[in-house]
Parts: C-alpha cells; structure tokens; sequence
C-alpha cells in the first residue's frame, strides 16, 4: 500500500441476487491515529467483488471487511513521493493533498469515452503533445450537433421493457471509463466527471431520483477511491428540466455523503449559477466570459473560480463556437492573471462531426501552444496570483454608504451608478490585475493596445519590470529597478502583460 495511491482488496463469490449496485459489503480503514474510514464495496461482474481505499496518511493500518465476505487483516501504507493525491480547494487556489499547488489548465472533450478506439488513441496522442491537465467528460453518452454517433457501450443493462435497468450495471462500460479515468491520471490530468447533462435521445436525463441515486451509488462505490477525479453534477444543471433545484440538492448531497474521500464536487450552469455558497460545493464552474468578475466572485464565494466555459476556439455556427486563437488565450490569461482558472474548448467544422469539444481527436486551433506557455509562466511564480484591487473606481464602489463617498463628488458618483450600468463600465475598462503579496504585480492588459502604461507599485521595494506578449509568446525587461508609480512604454498592441518582480536584497 502506498500513500496517496488506489488499495484494492478482491475476492471471488457468488453474484448478487437482485441487484448488483447494492452489494452487501463494508468495509472499516483503521489508521493508527484512530481515524476510521468507512467504505463500500462494489460487484464488478464474473463473480468478483472489489473494495477500494485511498490512503493519505502513512504508517500501519488495519481493515476489516463485512457482509458478503468476513476478513480482516493489516496494511503499511509506505510514504509515496511521487504520489500527490486529490485535488482540494485551499482558500481560492487548488492544492493537491501532498501540498504541491495545482494550477487547472481544462480542456473539454464531452463524449470523450463514448468514440471508437482509434478515435480515443488519437485524443489521447493529443493530450500528450498539449498543456492540459484537467478533461471535462461525460459519464452518459451524448446526442447535440457535430455528436450523433452511437456510443460501443451504455451505463446500464436494459430491462424487457426497454427502460434502463439501474441496478444491473454493464461492466464492459464502467471497465471502459474506468481504463480512460486512469490512463488519463497516468498522464497528470484530472477527469472533471460529468454526472449528468440534457443533451441526450436515451432518456439517461429522464430517469428517477430512484434511479439517478442507484446509479450515484455504484458509481462513489466504484471510483471514489481514484485519486484524480472532480465531481461535477451536470454540464449545464439548469437544461435538466426533469430535476428541480430540490432535485440537484439531493444529488448534491448524496454524492458528499457517498463520498468517504472529499473529491472536488462542484455544477455548471448554462444561465443561471448554481448556488455556490453551498457547503458541500467545493469550487465555482461558470459558464460565462466576464473575467473581470472573477475577483467578485472570489470574494462572494471564498473559493477557487473555474471559468469552465467561455465560449470556444472555432469556427462552427453557434456564437460559442467560434472564437479565435487569440481571443481563448487572452480570456486564460485574464482568468489566470487574477488568481482564477479557465477552461478550453474547440470547435472546428470538420464533415465528419469530429469536434474536439465533444468527441476528442486532433487539436486544431492556435490556442495550445500559448497555453502551454502561460502554464509555464505560472508555474514559475513563487505562489498563487491574488485579486489586485488598484482601480480606484472599484475601490470607489466599496465605499457606498459611507460619509466618505458623500463628501466626494466622483465616488458619490460611481457608488450611485446603477448596478447594470457599472457593470458594462467595468466590462469596457477590464484590465486583469493580481499580486502574490508585495514579491510580483501583474497586469494584463487584454484588448487594450496601450502605449503609455502607469503601475503603482510599492515604495519600499525594488522592482523589475518584464513585459510578455502573450501571443507570441516573448517576455522582455522593460525596467531593470524601479519602485512607486513607474512609467512604462509598450509595444501598443493588444495581448500585453506586464509584470513587475521584486528584486530580493541579495540580488543587488
């Protein structure tokens, strides 16, 4: 057994009567703390019966297993340092459980597992060569335009009547998913897993909360203890018009409550988002392109901001689908430069209705390669970017109420500015800022083709001052040392960053 790893114990007996989700078997982690963790076993077909545990903590540790079988026995879960565990939220950043930041750079390839195998060995030589190290699929098969092709396997047998058959898994599909979940973890990436989405013709969004719990159940039974796995209860939660709000909340608590491990558990809207604050709600998932709110929404929230869709690089009819190259990177790095994360997608016409979006294949935009080298640059930081807050109009705002924004004539004005109409203000003024304390400022200045260009930095440092154009993907010093307000000139042209770093006392 080794720390942060998937632990299986199996044996061989006789199937289950009536039901093979609801397999009679327990089983109780003891680690030497004391801390019991409670778990279920899983039926996973040809009279084989598994249970899974994810150990975090290393030393001795003791399991005993009940129902159908009657074992016990004792493990040494040794230290693992390639090991790193799930992926939590810390504050509005991500950490894997061994403490290495985790930076989500997303792509979304829907149907992913429900293509032929050469199409997937394709996707898979792709995401090899690319940046991404979390996949956003589905767990049900989908039917939407470019994605009419009918899937090798279902979730679930069929009854006589047609209907699926929730408490007969087919094991040849989750054997399948589970092959994609892992070797997508072998490469680094994280499956953002797809409970549940309404572009279906096999009525997989029509079934009963009955139904939708039984095939929750063997799911947290069967993948709970795989390490690089987010929950996400549906693409586009509020397009299930066969589950009300009360309905999501169920789902939502069910599956934290089957989930002995915490995985990341968050839903993604397609207009309204879903309620955030929740307790069992790990992250925000957006649907939106309004990067500049992702300060807002940190701060309304306290938790990690993904922009899992905004809009994707291609080419194809629908308004969503047909961004440039450009646009998808310069949305990242206004995400990013503010301590949020963003997702990608593409979508080129091709005749034959393969769309990385939906069904994976080959990438063919320009957005990659200037991804992978944003991740690159991010991960150079000595930490995680924070909301830099410098607008005074921003800050304005803040004052509304006070005796303070009466007595100035242009802070009484922002803070008396409708909510919409500000908003537009700040859509058209958008340049993304953040800060890792007082070691690195970075501003991205987006659309805006400045060539004269002001940044407040502290007096009591020194700093240099790199401009990076994100598009071509060069980063040249502008300033070698300089503190306080600094001015910059710029290439004047759009897709400009600049950062200012401090420079340490013994590099003087």
């Amino acid at each position: 057994m080794k720390q942060y790893d998937l632990f299986e114990l199996i044996w061989k007996a006789q199937a289950p009567e009536n039901s093979d989700v609801k397999a009679d078997l327990q089983a109780d982690f003891l680690y030497e703390d004391g801390e019991i963790v409670k778990v279920k076993g899983f039926y996973a077909g040809a009279e084989t019966y598994k249970v899974r545990f994810l150990p975090v903590k290393t030393g001795k540790i003791m399991w005993k297993i009940s129902g159908i079988i009657n074992e016990e026995g004792t493990e040494f879960c040794e230290p693992n340092e390639n090991g790193t565990g799930l992926v939590k939220a810390v504050g509005t950043h991500f950490e894997y459980q061994n403490g290495k930041r985790f930076a989500s750079f997303g792509t979304t390839i829907y149907a992913l597992a429900h293509q032929e195998k050469d199409l997937i060995e394709e996707t898979f030589a792709s995401l090899a060569a690319a940046p991404f190290n979390k996949v956003r699929h589905c767990m049900f098969p989908k039917h939407y335009d470019y994605n009419h092709n009918e899937p090798q396997y279902y979730p679930f047998e069929k009854k006589e009547d047609g209907s699926w058959d929730t408490e007969h898994p087919c094991f040849a599909y989750w054997d399948h998913m589970e092959e994609i979940i892992n070797r997508l973890g072998a490469m680094g990436i994280q499956s953002d897993l797809i409970l549940f989405h309404p572009y279906d013709r096999w009525k997989f969004s029509e079934m009963n909360m009955e139904e939708n719990l039984s095939y929750l159940d063997y799911l947290l039974r069967r993948f709970s203890a795989i390490p690089y796995i987010w929950w996400s209860l549906a693409n586009e939660y509020d397009l299930c018009f066969a589950k009300s709000l009360d309905d999501w909340h169920t789902i939502e608590q069910y599956v934290h409550d089957n989930d002995p491990f915490g995985h990341l558990l968050s839903n993604h809207n397609c207009f309204q988002f879903y309620d955030f604050s929740r307790e069992n709600i790990t992250h925000c998932s957006l649907q939106s392109c309004a990067m500049h709110r992702a300060p807002e929404f940190m701060e309304k929230y306290g938790k990690p901001v993904v922009f899992d869709e905004c809009c994707y690089e291609g080419d194809i009819q629908h308004s969503w689908g047909n961004i440039t190259g450009f646009e998808m990177v310069s949305r990242f790095w206004q995400g990013a430069v503010q301590g949020a994360f963003v997702t990608h997608g593409e979508t080129f016409y091709s005749e034959d209705e393969i769309l990385w979006w939906s069904r994976g294949g080959k990438l063919k935009g320009k957005s990659a390669p200037k991804l992978a080298y944003l991740k690159e640059f991010m991960e150079s930081l000595p930490g995680a970017l924070e909301p830099w807050n410098d607008m005074e109009v921003i800050n304005a705002r803040k004052l509304k109420g006070t005796e303070e924004a009466a007595k100035v004539p242009i802070i009484s004005l922002v803070c008396s500015t409708d909510a919409v109409d500000f908003e537009d203000m700040m859509w058209k003024d958008a340049v993304a800022s953040g800060r890792i304390g007082e070691k690195v400022f970075n501003k991205y200045l987006g659309s805006h083709a400045s060539r004269l260009f002001f940044l407040k930095l502290p007096e009591n440092h020194k700093y240099k001052i790199e401009v990076i154009d994100v598009w071509e993907m060069t980063r040249t010093t502008l300033i070698e040392e300089t503190s306080g307000e600094t001015r910059c000139m710029l290439p004047g042209k759009e897709g400009i960053a600049v950062v200012a770093t401090l420079i340490e006392e013994e590099e003087k």
